[in-house]
């Protein structure tokens, strides 16, 4: 009995191939799928009473990738499997999809639904692809967003169906395409009404029936008649090589790699040219890159996506009403967003003009959409219609959660506590959106401390992927799951991270900009210390960040820490940095237009030559390497400073968070991936050689050198219990 891959053959001979898991409400393709897949493939080629077969799926998704699970066990064995032996597995599919596509029986593929990835793959592979014109339904390759390529004949079907120049943003960037740009591209044939999807394929393979694939007729020809060696192509492959690695500096090989599969399989026979895709993939897989990017952007992602730390028991909220408090940036972000995916928001402020200003940002939004065609003005009003500005409170009276997104000032956020207590239900949430205040602490200004939590947006807050949930002392199972089922709610990621200064996120860049200014105060080159950061893989410098965020930020909250410290507080060299350019010369950054930088009326900006007579540069600069470890170990040690006191629960936690929170370099994994790919002793090893020269903010954590010692790892088979779960 099949529980993958289901197969019925009508009067006139046509088998219907049904992708739909019994053991699954999704269906994803692991060895199960391949070894059902694998029968059905063969009973079509050698069953003569079947005449052609239609491939579709009995789920909303046509195919939903690879299984989370499996994908991570192999991770952790993919080092003890010979090359060759890797080489064979990773172009199974790819073999099992050719021998479908050339045996002598048409194949039309019926896309019910998404269908990114395998799924895609096995739809190029058929020789007719029809395509329903469901909402919201995508194709694409998007395994080069993970360090791979697509290695079911993707990088060679797509250039032999569009052309080289039209497949590289496909399989290049992964670009996840609408039913009909892939019908305007050419990738398919036709799309149809949900209702006659199946219709149309069988129609197909009745009238047409073509059993051959064009890059196996005689005389085929890449469209355009330009392969590799047509000088205009193989200008443009060289352009965008050089384009790549300006963009990249060499850190991403899976770009490349594609680049590569582009311009040698097309000059080969079909044949050929997917064993030269196989051999470029598992070449990406033997690099830690890849491994790396898999584990926290698709395993480690994927899990926080399916809340892996929500409490069980907790019956699920659903969310129709939230309340925010606070209508600045943050606040007004919240609301707009909620109020798109459909949830009323109550938006208060301290006068109606501050609300209303709050609402305004949502409708400058939405005009912006009219005008692009993205949105109707119908839709627009709608969402409009759920955001409700107001100074009262009484409107608090049945919500679930309200998002407290007001300045960060205890004072003022025990205030808003208490007004919220006096309102709101007693079991509702209060969850305060702060980037580094104790969640503990304010916590204890309200009635039910066990209500309260941390819940850390970004900015702007449609577009930013992360929220950082903060468990108070006392934060309660039920409260941790309501918070969850809200991030969920918004589509988003979540952490969840215990409470600590600066929780994670905050520390963890703050520890990057912090090093990168005391390099500054230093002597070290401006350029250089920007530069270098572009070049491992940050997209923001450190410069630019603080200007962003603005140096009169910081220097408030290094005025508020003086104060708190008094006697014990120790000036250092980034305080004193700022307290030059902000206290003495008013340089607060982007928002007053000057800061590390000058900007002009235009929006551009050229670094201050002022820094040079402040901090006169040194005879001897550093090497690029040395910049770049110096920033990076900072982030590294302090991640392990994390995970050792117990703020952070998981090392996936601190993976995705560093990326898509703050921008850590991708292809790094995250700052516990990276530490094993190192290795934990060489990451001792650098962190007592920088100590020695920078100072003792370089100085591993206990935690690190026990690791070392005894040959432990953050993940895989001797990956260490984080003292957070031991507590």
């Amino acid at each position: 009995m099949t529980e993958v891959i289901h197969i019925s053959v009508d009067a006139d001979g046509i088998a219907t191939l049904l992708f739909d898991r019994t053991d699954s409400n999704m269906n994803t393709m692991d060895m199960k799928f391949m070894d059902e897949i694998a029968a059905a493939i063969e009973r079509l080629a050698t069953d003569d009473s079947i005449k052609g077969a239609i491939f579709t799926s009995g789920k909303p998704v046509f195919a939903a990738g690879a299984d989370l699970k499996e994908m991570e066990a192999s991770l952790d064995k993919v080092d003890d499997t010979p090359v060759a032996e890797r080489l064979r597995m990773n172009a199974s599919l790819s073999k099992l999809l050719r021998r479908m596509e050339t045996c002598g029986k048409p194949v039309a593929c019926a896309i019910n639904g998404t269908a990114l990835g395998g799924g895609t793959e096995i739809a190029l592979a058929c020789h007719y692809r029809v395509v329903s014109d469901a909402r919201g339904i995508q194709l694409g390759l998007p395994e080069v967003q993970v360090g791979l390529l697509p290695g079911g004949g993707g990088t060679q079907r797509v250039s032999r169906l569009v052309g080289i120049q039209a497949a590289m943003p496909v399989v290049m960037e992964g670009q996840a395409l609408s039913a009909e740009k892939a019908l305007k591209m050419g990738l398919v044939h036709k799309v149809v009404p949900a209702d006659q999807l199946l219709a149309e394929a069988k129609r197909w393979l009745v009238e047409e029936g073509d059993p051959v694939q064009p890059w196996d007729k005689k005389g085929f020809r890449i469209p355009g008649g330009a392969g590799p060696s047509s000088p205009a192509v193989a200008q443009m492959l060289v352009v965008s090589n050089a384009m790549l690695q300006a963009r990249t500096f060499h850190n991403l090989p899976a770009p490349k790699a594609i680049l590569s599969c582009l311009y040698e399989g097309p000059q080969l026979p079909m044949d050929k040219a997917l064993d030269v895709e196989a051999k470029y993939f598992t070449l990406l897989q033997l690099d830690p890159v890849s491994r790396n990017m898999i584990r926290t952007l698709f395993i480690n992602k994927g899990k926080a996506d399916k809340l892996m730390h929500r409490p069980e028991g907790v019956p699920k909220t659903t969310f129709r009403k939230i309340g925010v408090v606070g209508a600045g940036l943050m606040g007004a972000g919240i609301a707009y967003h909620c109020a798109k995916l459909g949830i009323e928001t109550v938006l208060i402020d301290r006068d109606q003009a501050a609300a209303d200003k709050g609402k305004a940002y949502s409708a400058k939004r939405l005009e912006k959409d009219i005008a692009k065609g993205r949105m109707t003005q119908d839709k627009a009003d709608a969402i409009l219609a759920r955001i409700h500005p107001t100074t009262d409170y009484a409107g608090l009276a049945d919500v679930e959660l309200v998002v407290e997104a007001v300045f960060e000032d205890r004072g003022i956020k025990a205030e808003i506590t208490r007004k919220l207590d006096a309102v709101l239900p007693a079991h509702a949430v209060i969850s305060s959106n702060t980037s580094a205040l104790p969640i503990s602490e304010l916590a204890e200004a309200g009635a039910h401390p066990e209500n309260f939590i941390g819940m850390h947006f970004f900015s702007p807050v449609e577009r930013m992927p992360l929220v950082e949930i903060i468990r108070g002392r006392k934060t309660s199972p039920e409260t941790l799951a309501r918070a969850l089922d809200l991030v969920q709610a918004m589509k988003k990621t979540p952490i969840v991270v215990n409470d600590g200064p600066g929780f994670f996120t905050s520390r963890f860049i703050g520890a990057y900009i912090n090093e990168s200014l005391a390099m500054v105060t230093e002597g070290v080159n401006p350029a250089l210390i920007e530069n270098a950061a572009k070049m491992a893989g940050i997209p923001v410098g450190p410069l630019t960040v603080s200007d962003e965020i603005g140096l009169d930020t910081a220097w408030h909250a290094s005025q508020q820490r003086k104060k708190d410290e008094g006697d014990a507080f120790k000036p250092t060299p980034t305080f004193r940095l700022v307290e030059k350019l902000v206290g003495e010369l008013g340089r607060h950054g982007r928002k007053n237009g000057k800061g590390f930088f000058e900007y002009a009326a235009d929006g551009s900006k050229k670094l201050w030559p002022g820094l040079a007579e402040l901090f006169p540069p040194l005879a001897e600069q550093p090497t690029v390497d040395e910049v770049k470890a110096r920033m990076l170990y900072a982030q590294l040690v302090d991640a392990a400073k994390a995970m050792a006191e117990g703020v952070l629960i998981d090392p996936a936690d601190g993976d995705v968070g560093s990326i898509l929170g703050v921008g850590f370099p991708a292809y790094l994994g995250g700052p516990f991936s990276m530490m094993d790919t190192i290795g934990i002793d060489k990451v001792v090893a650098e962190c007592d050689r920088l100590a020695a020269h920078y100072g003792a903010q370089y100085a591993a954590p206990q935690l690190l050198r026990d690791m070392a010692a005894e040959g432990r790892t953050f993940y895989g088979a001797r990956r260490i219990t984080p003292p957070a779960a031991v507590r």
